[in-house]
């Protein structure tokens, strides 16, 4: 029985990781911090969670959580990236839910994310948590970047052209949306159910922190990309919807035929039906990731992609790299149904 810790228990993604955790016959989760609420049982804050009736969160511990095989960081950024070289010194594994270790290039990290690194050493070590692309590194890896929620959706409705080299022009455009979950559980007056619903606005517009991580992380698989990313707050709580315009060499039948190749093998990518729009509902509590094709002219393609974000934005995707670096089979505890409605 493999012991894992969570840093970070009380937020929207730490709560989706003790959710799923629960039904994975090869782990406990033996350490569980929050400064917050170190003291309080999980089932006093969270009673849709009884399978976790025993779990208690704690006072922030780097030696308690030195007795766990592998940690969760489900915490705001720069946090992780000041503890993780101690726990990996005394031989715990880390995946990291922010982003600190998302980055190989430090001073890129330094621009999007401001102030020093503080452990630069670490981000060559550190691979970057999409099963899809770098499946067996994970497994061997003593610490991951998961992916953002919007690169995640992004990489996969990108990859198959890239590893292809198949975009005409280097440039790229992503049209993003996403529900309020993906804000975070702090209190803010503009997602307020008041100021959400009936409503929908973009965000951002003048430069995201998430379009760094989508430029750097795809250009490393086959082509050098630069990206324009504008996302958009919906009046749902879960889901993204990209919707990716680039010029390729493919027309659609080919980029459907590279499409369906690359992701044949792989259980949590799909592609939908020809001349259907994927909907993030397909996807709601899974870790699927469904993609739509779709050409308007000669020399473009438009590709859809939606996942859900506290899944396999996060939480989800965080499991699935756990599952590797402890050698369980790599879908044991992962949703794939997705809930309806």
């Amino acid at each position: 029985m493999k012991q894992i810790g969570i840093v970070g228990g009380t937020g929207y993604t730490g709560v989706e990781l003790i959710r799923m955790l629960s039904s994975h016959r090869g782990i406990e989760v033996s350490c569980l911090t929050s400064r917050s609420e170190a003291g309080k049982k999980v089932t006093s804050l969270y009673p849709w969670l009884p399978y976790s009736a025993d779990l208690t969160f704690q006072e922030h511990s780097l030696d308690a959580l030195s007795s766990c095989d592998l940690v969760f960081y489900a915490t705001p950024n720069k946090i992780a990236m000041t503890e993780a070289a101690v726990l990996l010194e005394r031989g715990v594994r880390v995946i990291d839910l922010s982003a600190d270790f998302r980055f190989s290039d430090v001073a890129l990290w330094e621009a999007t994310y401001g102030g020093k690194h503080g452990a630069p050493d670490l981000l060559q070590e550190a691979v970057y948590g999409l099963p899809e692309k770098y499946r067996h590194k994970i497994a061997g890896a003593r610490i991951i970047g998961n992916p953002g929620c919007y690169p995640t959706a992004t990489a996969l409705a990108l990859m198959p052209l890239v590893e292809a080299s198949a975009l005409m022009e280097s440039h790229i455009i992503v049209d993003g949306k996403s529900g309020a979950s993906g804000a975070g559980r702090t209190a803010r007056e503009d997602l307020i159910v008041a100021e959400t619903s009936d409503n929908f606005r973009a965000y951002a517009a003048d430069g995201h922190r998430h379009e760094p991580e989508m430029a750097h992380q795809i250009s490393q698989m086959g082509q050098e990309v630069s990206v324009t990313f504008v996302p958009h707050l919906l009046p749902m709580i879960r889901g993204i919807e990209v919707t990716v315009y680039v010029s390729a060499s493919l027309g659609i039948d080919d980029a459907r035929r590279v499409f369906e190749a690359r992701y044949d093998s792989e259980p949590f990518v799909s592609l939908a039906g020809i001349g259907k729009h994927p909907e993030t509902r397909w996807v709601r509590g899974s870790n699927r990731c469904v993609i739509g094709l779709y050409q308007q002219r000669a020399g473009q393609l438009i590709i859809s992609s939606v996942i859900d974000n506290l899944v396999r934005g996060a939480a989800g995707q965080a499991i699935q790299n756990m599952n590797l670096m402890l050698g369980f089979n790599e879908f044991d505890a992962i949703p794939v149904d997705a809930l309806s409605p």
